[in-house]
């Protein structure tokens, strides 16, 4: 079963200690043990941990990177907030 999470539950999650967690477009994805294997390096990760990566995530890659990782990366969706 998938979790739900809020953006504040993932901004907890932005160092190796707590885990890092990046959020693209409504999925949530742990990458604390894909960093090494990460093309583009850790620091990039580092950079976007415990926030929302959409924006970046998209730009450098295509569906089919997140159809490839994202089944063994994510750990749940992100909770839909009220935009008032």
């Amino acid at each position: 079963m998938s979790k739900t999470f809020t953006a504040k539950e993932v901004g907890e999650h932005k160092d190796e200690q707590n885990g890092m967690y990046i959020i693209v477009d409504s999925g949530v994805y742990d990458v604390t043990n894909f960093l090494d294997e990460h093309p583009g390096g850790a620091k990039i990760l580092k950079r976007v941990a415990g926030k929302n990566a959409t924006k970046q995530f998209w730009k450098y890659h295509g569906k089919n990177v997140l159809e490839k990782y994202g089944a063994k990366l994510k750990v749940g969706e992100l909770a839909e907030t009220a935009k008032l």
